[in-house]
């Protein structure tokens, strides 16, 4: 039966999805989340839209149901699996995604992101020519997979004629940051006219006025209810007053119904509620197993239940949920045993097995097993939430207890991959309760480390984390290992704001139970060592260790292990001032993070890429490099603070930038516990400050980190800031702290860009011709090591003591070159420095006439800056998580901005935009 609730109850809903449709005809997308409770008319409003946009754009639409919800990318098939002829024009990473994700292809698994953005890569290619309109009916039980790649792709949706709508019964996390329109109860002249369609005889006052009161303006409420009523009630007012939730209430009412229908219809309709995908073919050879005739069909389709056409559906999801539920559990295991059998072992085996598995009421090993290679082809196609209850469920079904309890930490894992700890330690206690090995005892003891930290991130679960370490020595050597770098990573997270006794007691603990470094070879035995090392016994102990880590690193095929672990080893090429280990350990780390999909590790290996840029001084290509961080961010969800943003503010001299960006940090910081954060604000504010010439706020800044300088990296760095800013107010007894101790973490690596800097901050201290030698070694240093953001910043202190010696020709020299060298690198508050300086000497620079570019939002920025560096739109649109339509779009609108018509262009157009953005 249609929805007979009048449209004009609906006018401001239908107009604003029809709008959504036109912008989609017209080449611009958009997603809207459709918000109401069950049987409000979020269906009948969305038949309507569809009935009006057929004509003028494509359509696909899907109902998902909970049936369905432990199926891996069951809604996500549903929806596009008819598409994937279309996939052979994505990228070649983006097709193997989706072909994995439907089980199209045997690899390994498949990464989310990619996944998503070639479902929306595939909407885009079926909206090429008219646009699409692409509907998601009940969308709060699509399986976990399809959710995360759905909102994926509504997040990057911008100019490719994409109208997506997911209609959901309550706003859920997963679509959470989408428009979100609420569809809401009718109001009062509607709901009586709907009474009085449902009822043509009339109802008694009070009782039609306590149905509208009790249906909340529900249209389907309204339209149920009253076949609850019995004559009786209708005439005397006497109505079935019920404390049950109204969406119980209708159910309930739908159940009353649905009793009244002979057996057979009953049948029938919970074998469609129980097989979602609405295929016709296996409904007839289903009910021909349950001997269910035409008369059945026949009934269900007189009560309005049933409708059939090229896809059987129900008339309501409610109408599903009832006739699901109303059953006896005899009767539901009959269907599904009906459903696995005339389902296909070989083109649906996971669908299948879960059939068997809901028709089982004994442990059942085979049906146990079948459950297990289903979790497994989950694994495979990226969804280890699905795997997780595939072998929850075999656990459950397993005869023998050793199995069993193989299963459940199996489950638990998969549980604890998909983002649920709390689950993995619920199946890891019934674990416990089984006969384990002691393999088995440990495996459950790291999990149960790893689910708790994830939990609390507190003192405990670094110590359960190390002794699930400890517990797996001579057992799992391997995983004992990554186990040991998990609980130091977890000790030293906090930095200063962590507790130091607790990150020696690790590191400890670690080098007790590893072997010498002599002893192995292996990159990650070494850098295990090494930064146990570094953790207990300080830097010089370190160093040798370190060294042969990172060589290994370089030299052996890493396994993802060490994809993961190579933060660590590119945090030694920091340490150990090696600007050449750095650069090739960061750009392996995002090779390999690209090429194998681990979006999860990208972030980290760009942020250390674009560390390599600032030193290399091309901060173009690092701002480029924080724009695809950004983008992994905004789809991911990862937390990662903008340290890349902030830094290159203060490289920039753009003050405000820095000075917000540094405050929300240390709040940031402060809040998670996370001592980094606060060297980041530290040391970039007095880069910020150096660079403009404000020297006694970079004096404040940086003489913070001196307590610290023992935790290395950014610490040990804001030690040159302090020395340049100390010398420059003519606190020479603190210039002379910072420089003691930058020797005590620079002359015992003795690498030449550690012996520059310490050359270059000594000079600072000294005068003549000792000043003059040591600053000519730094920069003769710098530049073999090729880091002109340093070659620039010495000689433009070299220039700087020369006029104060009264050298002013001598100091044009060096100051010419340092403004030449500062500007090509972007750092505009250098640069003026050295042209405020220059012109103290008496000499006059010609001015830069600055253009009047105009303003390109973010995302065209984004586009911009990648196409500069040669980037085809295929390749910056998997860079930034967006479609090649949208990336052209874009491009269009930042030429006309610009005024330019080439790509090659854009360099000359992109650096006037940023000089001029960094003002005077």
């Amino acid at each position: 039966m249609p929805d007979i609730a009048p449209l004009r109850g609906r006018r401001d809903e239908l107009a604003e999805l029809e709008a959504l449709v036109r912008r989609a005809r017209v080449g611009h997308s958009g997603a809207l989340v459709v918000c109401g409770e069950a049987g409000v008319g979020k269906t009948a409003l969305l038949d309507q839209v569809i009935a009006r946009a057929e004509a003028t754009v494509r359509t696909e639409r899907i109902v998902a149901s909970q049936s369905e919800m432990e199926l891996a990318y069951a809604g996500l098939q549903q929806l596009c699996g008819h598409m994937t002829g279309s996939a052979a024009r994505l990228p070649a990473p983006q097709q193997e995604a989706i072909e994995a994700a439907f089980g199209l292809r045997s690899t390994a698994a498949p990464s989310p992101f990619l996944v998503g953005l070639a479902l929306l890569g595939l909407l885009t290619e079926a909206a090429e020519d008219r646009g699409l309109l692409c509907v998601v009916d009940d969308a709060q039980w699509l399986d976990h997979a399809s959710a995360r790649a759905l909102a994926f792709a509504a997040r990057r949706l911008d100019a490719e004629g994409i109208a997506l709508v997911l209609v959901v019964r309550q706003p859920d996390e997963v679509f959470a940051g989408l428009a979100h329109m609420v569809v809401e109860g009718l109001g009062h002249e509607d709901a009586r006219e709907i009474l009085r369609l449902a009822v043509p005889g009339g109802l008694d006052q009070r009782v039609r006025d306590q149905l509208i009161a009790e249906a909340r303006g529900n249209p389907l409420a309204l339209r149920e209810l009253p076949r609850a009523l019995n004559p009786a009630q209708i005439a005397s007012g006497l109505t079935l007053s019920s404390t049950l939730p109204l969406e119980n209430r209708i159910e309930q009412s739908l159940v009353v119904q649905l009793a009244s229908l002979p057996a057979p219809a009953r049948l029938l309709l919970l074998l469609a509620a129980a097989e979602p995908t609405g295929d016709p073919g296996l409904l007839w050879r289903a009910s021909a197993v349950l001997g269910l005739g035409p008369d059945a069909f026949d009934a269900a389709k007189d009560a309005e239940a049933l409708v059939v056409g090229t896809r059987v559906g129900i008339r309501h999801p409610l109408v599903r949920s009832a006739a699901y539920r109303a059953a006896s559990p005899a009767d539901r295991r009959r269907v599904h045993a009906a459903l696995a059998d005339v389902t296909s072992a070989e083109h649906d085996p996971d669908r299948r097995a879960w059939h068997r598995a809901i028709a089982t009421l004994y442990p059942d090993e085979e049906v146990a097993a079948d459950l297990e290679r289903s979790a497994a082809r989950a694994r495979t196609r990226g969804g280890p939430a699905a795997a997780g209850a595939f072998l929850e469920r075999a656990a459950e079904l397993t005869p023998s207890p050793f199995h069993r309890g193989q299963r459940l930490i199996a489950a638990a894992e998969a549980k604890h991959d998909a983002g649920t700890p709390g689950a993995a330690l619920r199946l890891l206690e019934s674990a416990r309760a089984l006969p384990l090995t002691t393999l088995q005892e440990a495996l459950v003891a790291r999990l149960h480390a790893r689910a708790e930290y994830a939990l609390r991130r507190d003192r405990s679960g670094v110590q359960h984390l190390l002794a699930a370490a400890q517990g797996l020595e001579g057992l799992d050597p391997v995983l004992a290992r990554d186990t040991y770098i998990e609980a130091l990573a977890a000790a030293t997270y906090g930095g200063r704001l962590g507790d130091a006794e607790q990150v020696t007691a690790v590191a400890n603990a670690i080098l007790a139970a590893t072997p010498a470094a002599e002893e192995s070879d292996r990159a990650g035995d070494l850098i295990l060592r090494g930064q146990a090392l570094l953790a207990a016994e300080g830097q010089e102990a370190a160093i040798a260790t370190l060294r042969r880590a990172q060589r290994a690193f370089l030299e052996q095929a890493p396994d993802f292990l060490e994809l993961h672990w190579m933060w660590f080893a590119s945090r030694a090429a920091q340490d150990l001032w090696d600007p050449a280990g750095l650069r090739a350990l960061a750009d392996r780390q995002v090779e390999l993070a690209r090429a194998e999909g681990v979006v999860t590790v990208l972030p980290i290996a760009l942020s250390l890429l674009l560390l390599v840029q600032m030193i290399d001084g091309d901060l173009d290509r690092a701002e480029a490099s924080c724009d695809e961080i950004d983008a992994i961010k905004e789809a991911t969800g990862n937390p990662l603070p903008r340290y890349g943003r902030l830094l290159l503010a203060s490289y920039r001299g753009q003050a405000d930038d820095v000075e917000r960006w540094a405050e929300r940090i240390r709040a940031d910081g402060q809040a998670r516990g996370e001592g980094y954060a606060l060297s980041a604000a530290n040391f970039s504010q007095a880069v910020l400050y150096n660079g403009l010439g404000r020297f006694a706020e970079a004096v404040a800044c940086s003489r913070r980190e001196l307590p610290y300088t023992h935790e290395l990296n950014l610490a040990m760095r804001t030690l040159v800031e302090l020395v340049e800013a100390a010398t420059h107010t003519g606190e020479y007894a603190l210039a002379e702290t910072a420089l003691r101790q930058l020797a005590g973490v620079t002359r015992p690596v003795g690498t030449s860009y550690a012996l520059a800097v310490l050359a270059m901050a000594e000079a600072q201290l000294r005068e003549g011709e000792e000043a003059e030698n040591l600053y000519r070694d730094a920069i003769k240093r710098f530049e073999h090591e090729r880091i002109p953001i340093w070659v620039g910043r010495c000689r433009l202190l070299y220039g700087e003591a020369l006029n104060r010696q009264g050298r002013h020709v001598d100091a044009r020299e060096q100051l010419r070159a340092a403004h030449e060298m500062l500007t090509a690198c972007g750092l505009n508050g250098f640069a003026q420095r050295a042209a405020d300086e220059l012109r103290a000497s008496g000499e006059t620079l010609r001015v830069r006439e600055r253009g009047s570019a105009a303003q390109l939002t973010e995302q065209e920025l984004n586009v911009a800056r990648l196409a500069r560096e040669g980037l085809t739109n295929r390749e910056i649109g998997a860079r930034l998580f967006i479609s090649a339509h949208t990336v052209e779009y874009h491009l269009r609108k930042v030429f006309a901005k610009l005024g330019i018509k080439r790509r090659t262009e854009l360099k000359p157009a992109l650096a006037e935009l940023t000089l001029t953005s960094a003002g005077p």
